[in-house]
């Protein structure tokens, strides 16, 4: 009987420590299928939000932990990822050429060469892309401390790249921007150069260029003027002018303003750095006697110093976090040139990419679009689910995981998500690889939930409607609520707090309150008012003292593209922004908020900005003032930036082309000049070889030719009677050149 006792006992005891277990480990579950279900309907209503809604998106997001897919929309589609392409190019690369390659420069002499002298010294690259104006000194004391003091020429070799230099995908964008640099074997500062301007002693002085390197490379155009304006209105161009690059400043800086900074692409990388390097070598005491010139290095010249680059894993933080296109072609090349031979093509490059995803991650040939390695423009194709399993191959690779995660910004902190992802558990948890195109939005990378799970995503945006900011927030909303898995937030309330839509109105006297305070803010130029304005942006509801909140932060760094970002993406043309803020404005007595900016950006060229112009044209009709400041905003972006202007109004809608073509003729009236840059580009769009430009140009001139007439023309002068009430539909014509008085003019 006892023992029959102990033995029930026993298996009463068994049952307790099996069952509790298993009943631990079924709540554990049924918690992780409620949140993840939770999570699935957060998602969703925010893929349900304009303008996600009205897109083609592609999502895929899986736990690291168990492998299992806990979301997916779309993601097989082939969609155009943008720059998260570059997580492709530093996959393959980090594989192929490892964490530890170094970027070798070689620095060569002849042989019969005493040592003091050299007939010619030859400079054969090998593709570094982070050579800088501050390591190419560093090289030049070391050829100084080898005991080199006399040259006679200078030969760039750059034989181990092909000579093409860029991709497909470049060709499909006309511009000298900084993101459009060409790749080299020999390259130096990412293949940009810094224009440094600032305005002349008093008004109507030349305003100050100067260039950073200085270089004989260079051929600057300096007509730049120094203003009274408060406002900053200038373009610089950058073309390439046979063995040298032509730099050509145009516009106004304000008296006693600070120094602006540009960056422009170079079009000839080798003479680039080798009349740098002359220079360098002159003024460290290597005289150069001779010439600086293209050749290939002899074989039996001989080596006297090579510069190593930093080891390939601090190369890589570079091309990830700061999204460079310059690096990231560059990549594609040096693959091309180590593991199918020299010289380094883009071809040669693309192939072994297609061999790593193929044979290392699984991904065949023929299932995407890669034609290039930065993503830029309409040149490539991949899905979200192939996005991610390229992710959960890096992550598992462990000698190379680590290096390939801290190469991604973090969000909050560093990066193209520096700015990103504010206030919500992604911060310090999520990092990822941003991807931005006209009517493109990616984001790909890991997030570890504040419940611990770690989980890769991939999502993909493209063909969406109007602005690209409701759909950051959206891909932010999408992404915060992952990180908030496990935490007392969820995901419903990170996707309330970040994704709504809704906006809140407040009364006009408290906005322009509200207006006045940033505007001040704004006015001091301070970039420690950054953090403080940062934050102001991210919790304000109402759109209009967002916009000038964004434009306060702007002002704050004009060289930070995220602040650009930031204003571009805050204001419009609408009467919830613009129309408020014409209201804000009369009640304070000053210009628009935000449309000095917005002229300032459009005239420097930036594509957006100019379409925006183009649309406040439109919303500003019927308003006497607010015509005449866009008649004085045109003016300046139509002679700073003539060609990217008629760009501008060829992309408009009938509309608002028809609202600017009018005021703009009102403002080359007003400049009285015959040759103005306005009429030259539109003379140069009829040459083009675009026959559908050829076409709308041609249409352009016809309409502007009338207008200037129409407003050259003399108006009779008409005697109102007192009794006679002019009809409600008429519009009244802004005031001419003699009547603009402090009240119309812009800062007035």
């Amino acid at each position: 009987m006892q023992v029959h006792r102990a033995r029930s006992l026993l298996a009463v005891t068994f049952a307790i420590f099996v069952t509790f277990p298993r009943a631990g480990v079924a709540a554990a579950d049924d918690k992780k299928r409620a949140e993840r279900e939770a999570l699935k309907a957060s998602l969703m209503q925010v893929l349900q939000r304009e303008p996600l809604n009205a897109s083609r998106v592609g999502i895929h997001m899986m736990s690291l932990d168990d492998g299992t897919v806990v979301f997916s929309q779309n993601a097989d589609e082939l969609l155009n990822p943008a720059s998260n392409v570059k997580l492709v190019t530093s996959a393959a690369a980090l594989v192929t050429l490892g964490p530890e390659y170094r970027f070798e420069t070689e620095f060569l002499v002849e042989p019969e060469s005493d040592g003091l002298k050299a007939k010619t010294l030859y400079v054969r690259g090998k593709g570094d892309p982070s050579i800088n104006t501050e390591r190419l000194y560093g090289m030049v004391a070391d050829l100084f401390h080898t005991g080199l003091r006399e040259v006679q020429d200078i030969v760039v070799d750059e034989a181990w790249f092909d000579p093409e230099r860029t991709p497909p995908g470049y060709d499909q964008e006309d511009s000298d921007r900084a993101y459009m640099a060409p790749t080299g074997a020999l390259s130096l500062n990412w293949n940009a150069v810094g224009v440094y301007l600032r305005p002349g002693d008093v008004v109507g002085a030349k305003g100050v260029v100067e260039l950073e390197p200085p270089s004989d490379y260079f051929a600057v155009d300096n007509q730049l003027t120094t203003g009274n304006h408060r406002a900053r209105r200038f373009s610089v161009a950058s073309d390439a002018s046979g063995a040298q690059q032509k730099i050509v400043v145009r516009g106004q800086v304000a008296q006693g303003g600070g120094y602006m900074s540009v960056y422009k692409k170079i079009d000839n990388p080798p003479m680039y750095f080798g009349q740098t390097l002359k220079q360098m070598l002159n003024a460290r005491g290597v005289k150069v006697k001779g010439k600086v010139k293209p050749g290939v290095t002899p074989q039996k010249a001989r080596l006297v110093y090579v510069a190593h680059s930093e080891t390939f894993d601090v190369i890589l933080k570079r091309l990830n976090k700061v999204s460079s296109n310059f690096i990231a072609e560059t990549l594609l090349k040096t693959m091309g040139a180590e593991a199918r031979g020299v010289p380094g093509t883009f071809a040669k490059g693309i192939d072994v990419v297609e061999d790593f995803l193929s044979r290392e991650v699984g991904i065949p040939r023929g299932t995407y679009v890669m034609k290039n390695g930065s993503g830029l423009n309409d040149a490539n194709r991949f899905s979200a689910a192939q996005m991610d399993r390229i992710l959960r191959y890096m992550y598992e690779r462990f000698p190379l995981a680590p290096e390939y995660l801290s190469s991604l910004g973090i969000a909050g902190k560093d990066g193209t998500l520096r700015y990103r992802f504010d206030g919500t558990e992604a911060v310090g948890r999520l990092r990822a690889k941003t991807g931005t195109l006209e009517n493109v939005s990616a984001l790909s990378g890991y997030v570890q939930a504040a419940g611990g799970e770690k989980f890769i995503f991939s999502m993909m945006v493209n063909d969406y409607p109007g602005r690209s900011g409701p759909v950051v927030r959206g891909l932010d909303a999408l992404g915060a609520a992952v990180a908030s898995m496990g935490s007392t937030m969820g995901p419903g309330r990170a996707v309330a707090e970040l994704a709504s839509e809704e906006k809140s109105s407040s009364p006009l006297a408290e906005v322009t309150s509200r207006v006045k305070t940033y505007l001040a803010l704004g006015s001091q130029r301070d970039p420690r008012n950054i953090g403080f304005l940062r934050t102001a942006w991210r919790s304000e509801r109402d759109p209009a003292v967002r916009a000038v909140l964004a434009e306060s932060l702007y002002q704050s760094n004009p060289q930070d593209y995220l602040g650009v970002r930031t204003l571009l993406d805050s204001y419009s043309a609408g009467t919830e922004v613009y129309g408020r803020l014409r209201s804000v404005a009369r009640e304070l007595s000053v210009e628009v908020p935000g449309l000095g900016s917005m002229v300032e950006l459009a005239a420097s060229g930036n594509a957006e900005a100019l379409s925006r112009i183009v649309e406040l044209s439109g919303a500003s009709s019927g308003d006497v003032g607010s015509e005449s400041e866009m008649v004085e905003g045109l003016g300046a972006v139509a002679r700073t930036a003539p060609e990217e202007l008629v760009q501008a109004l060829r992309g408009a809608s009938a509309k608002d082309r028809e609202a600017a073509t009018s005021l703009l003729a009102r403002g080359l009236v007003q400049a009285g000049e015959a040759e103005h840059p306005f009429w030259k580009a539109l003379k140069k769009s009829l040459g083009s070889t675009d026959t559908k430009l050829v076409e709308f140009a041609r249409s352009l001139e016809g309409s502007l030719s009338r207008k200037v007439a129409e407003e050259k023309a003399p108006k009779p002068q008409q005697l109102v009677p007192t009794q006679v009430v002019a009809p409600a539909a008429a519009v009244p014509m802004g005031p001419g050149p003699a009547e603009r008085t402090a009240e119309t003019r812009p800062g007035g």
